[in-house]
């Protein structure tokens, strides 16, 4: 009969731990849902307008906030000027654009919510990404990540790489980048699109504003956690 032999783990070979469960993420969209950036916008616009001598309707292009910087030059100026006007247009921008700015109404709350519950939240912004740091510190807003240059379906780029569940936003473009991402879509009507232009486009809820975000997430991760609790 053989003799028994007893083993002991060898260095390193004890099973690891396992790896605790990666936060949930929020994405939020910029202007028009976190801050009310058209007085900013607006002085930026009628100071390249007085630089360059082209008349630009400032007031106008302040309802049309959303989509990128460029579509909007695209109204005053020829195509072949509009990269240099973009261009010009994101090196005046901290001058005018950022002391005007403000928080809109719960998007400190906003925000503050998903960390309390053990979340992560991102600002996606098709905003020149400079530009919206100096936004978001200005106003005391602190998110775990930003990232710009991104734009409707563009957005789930960075909303995929963080594995975001949620997108927050208050544009049609917004809804859209939500699905694409496969992320629930959370509107609200605070910018250009209405209530009735967001449930139209396929928002999965749609709030009020963001005073409304906090109870919502709170009944939201409630629910998800329900099934797992009744199955336990």
């Amino acid at each position: 009969m053989a003799a028994h032999q007893e083993t002991t783990p060898r260095p390193g070979s004890a099973p690891a731990a396992p790896a605790p469960p990666a936060p949930f993420t929020v994405g939020f969209d910029l202007d028009m849902t976190l801050i009310d950036s058209r007085p900013g916008i607006r002085a930026a616009y009628r100071a390249l307008s007085a630089e360059t001598g082209v008349w630009i309707d400032a007031d106008l292009a302040v309802t049309r906030l959303g989509p990128p910087l460029e579509q909007e030059l695209a109204h005053w100026f020829p195509d072949d000027r509009i990269p240099a006007m973009g261009d010009r247009y994101r090196e005046i921008y901290p001058t005018y654009a950022i002391e005007p700015s403000l928080a809109l109404p719960g998007a400190r709350e906003a925000v503050r919510a998903v960390r309390e519950h053990g979340g992560r939240a991102i600002v996606v912004t098709a905003k020149h990404e400079p530009n919206a740091k100096l936004h978001l510190d200005h106003l005391d807003i602190a998110p775990d990540a930003v990232i710009g240059w991104l734009w409707a379906e563009g957005k789930a780029e960075a909303l995929r790489e963080y594995g975001a569940s949620a997108y927050v936003g208050d544009h049609i473009g917004d809804v859209r980048g939500a699905h694409t991402a496969g992320a629930l879509s959370v509107a609200v009507p605070t910018g250009p699109c209405s209530r009735t232009d967001l449930q139209e486009a396929g928002a999965d809820v749609v709030l009020d504003d963001l005073l409304a975000f906090p109870d919502w997430l709170r009944d939201h991760l409630a629910d998800r956690r329900a099934p797992r609790a009744q199955q336990a």
